[in-house]
């Protein structure tokens, strides 16, 4: 029998990308994207390769569109990486495993390198299939630091724990990544909020608009190393409109977050040089009213809407930029 297990994508409402740097965000998942990982036990242990890991192309120009979109790796790499972190976990923490193999495949309908966290859904998902055969137990806020460790150690890729939170936790999540806290107990404190607390959300993304994390990081991440005081300082901002955030759709007030939002993105235009087509996506959405900024790294945007009203302008307007443009599906049970 397979054993299978899911990872959404997910979209930073507030606070991001502060989560790599000791800050505080809050993020949601969207389950309309999946990575679908399964298991089964077999003579040998295999990792049986997906459709984006091709190796036969039509053309050159469809080789060179696949490395546009999927970057020069697939998903294998994510697994294996998964594969050794979760055996040298249980090494560590003195786990016998039975003396079983398996093999495992995945699929993958997340958009890939847009910001929605393919990446690490499919590192989530691989870590709960061999949670689930080997019957092993890991707590739940220490299980993102060891899928978070798999880019970080294993393949040299900058990123924060925001995404591997949320695919573990789903739903809403607001995080405090405080150094102290961090350093204290091993993982940061992770509140979850009600969905229904929540405004209209939307999400928009064009295809073409693809940037892997690792190249939108990079150059900030060196600037905080260095101690440059611009960029800890909009770190340290980041981190407040969170923490502003949270305290609003606490207090039942979802929609005044918006406001927020705009001054992360605006505040993220600061630092960061942004691609213009990709900051266009959130400049006519805003163009009829909307509030919005990136959901990532780049490529797709989050964005909240007043009423249906806005939401067929929004469609409107943004499909003048060839962009995809749904209501995200945030609980279980939403049609």
């Amino acid at each position: 029998m397979a054993i299978e297990h899911v990872a959404y994508s997910r979209a930073g409402l507030v606070g991001n990308p502060s989560d790599g740097y000791y800050g505080k965000t809050i993020s949601v998942i969207i389950r309309d994207f999946y990575a679908k990982v399964s298991l089964y036990e077999s003579p040998q242990l295999e990792i049986i390769p997906s459709f984006q890991d091709q190796s036969k192309y039509e053309s050159i120009e469809h080789l060179t569109e696949d490395v546009r979109l999927n970057g020069y790796y697939g998903g294998i790499r994510l697994m294996k990486a998964g594969i050794y972190k979760f055996y040298k976990y249980c090494q560590e923490h003195n786990i016998r495993l039975p003396q079983k193999n398996f093999s495992i495949r995945y699929r993958s309908t997340i958009p890939r390198r847009l910001g929605l966290a393919g990446s690490s859904a499919l590192v989530t998902a691989t870590m709960k299939c061999l949670m689930e055969f080997y019957e092993v137990e890991i707590p739940k806020p220490i299980l993102p630091n060891l899928i978070l460790s798999v880019e970080t150690e294993e393949l040299g890729i900058f990123a924060g724990l925001q995404d591997r939170v949320i695919q573990v936790y789903e739903g809403c999540v607001f995080m405090d990544f405080n150094k102290d806290l961090m350093e204290k107990q091993g993982h940061g404190y992770y509140e979850e909020i009600p969905v229904s607390l929540l405004p209209n959300l939307f999400i928009a993304y064009r295809k073409e608009l693809s940037e892997g994390s690792e190249v939108f990081h990079n150059n900030v991440r060196q600037r905080w190393l260095d101690g440059d005081p611009e960029v800890h300082q909009a770190m340290y901002d980041f981190a407040e409109y969170a923490r502003i955030a949270r305290d609003l759709l606490w207090a039942g007030k979802g929609e005044e977050i918006g406001i927020w939002m705009d001054m992360n993105f605006d505040r993220r235009k600061s630092i960061y040089n942004l691609d213009p087509r990709q900051v266009r996506l959130v400049d006519v959405a805003r163009s009829v009213g909307a509030h919005a900024q990136f959901t990532g790294s780049g490529g797709a945007i989050v964005g909240i809407y007043k009423d249906d009203a806005m939401y067929e302008q929004i469609v409107k307007a943004l499909q003048t930029e060839n962009a995809v443009v749904l209501k995200p599906k945030i609980e279980p049970n939403e049609s």
